[in-house]
């Protein structure tokens, strides 16, 4: 049995998500239409974050919505028999827009592609690429990050856990045997 151990620490994540903002400005060669879409949980808080890097660099607002996509997942009977629907709010239309969904791991890409079978439930956007802090491999579906903080490998066996200080008191992303 193997220990945890952290990949990155608060600096880290402030200096990745930094560079992620500067990697979609210099894609999109600025924010027209451009809009973030987080995916709960952790997703939105990485998104409100990346908002406010592509704001500060630009002085312009980025329109920046959450997602839930719990009864999206294909897996959603088997998780619980009532499960928690958290709050969906995109307050925009996502109809011609450059949409950047945001996550904090990816990993099979299930959890990808029902975030972008709710999204067009929403509209038609120009659109959908992926923005994901870590990138841990062992994808299920032919799903990749347009944009990676950081990719890493672990085994099926391990847990990715990224810890942000709005809902979890730090910034931090930490593997550990499952």
């Amino acid at each position: 049995m193997t220990t945890s151990y952290q990949i990155l620490d608060q600096g880290e994540i402030e200096r990745i998500l930094k560079r992620m903002a500067h990697q979609i400005l210099e894609r999109h060669s600025g924010t027209k239409d451009l809009a973030l879409i987080g995916i709960h949980t952790r997703g939105v808080f990485l998104a409100r974050r990346l908002q406010a890097n592509l704001e500060a660099a630009e002085s312009v607002q980025i329109p920046c919505g959450e997602i839930d996509i719990t009864l999206y997942r294909d897996d959603w009977t088997q998780i619980s028999h009532q499960p928690l629907v958290k709050q969906t709010d995109i307050p925009f239309s996502v109809d011609g827009k450059q949409i950047v969904l945001v996550d904090d791991v990816l990993y099979t890409g299930r959890t990808v592609r029902a975030a972008m079978d709710a999204v067009i439930d929403f509209g038609r956007p120009a659109r959908i690429e992926l923005a994901v802090l870590i990138d841990r491999g062992h994808r299920e579906l032919p799903i990749q990050g347009d944009y990676t903080g950081k990719q890493i490998t672990t085994r099926r066996s391990e847990v990715v856990n990224v810890l942000l200080s709005e809902y979890d008191g730090q910034d931090a992303v930490v593997v550990k045997p499952a």
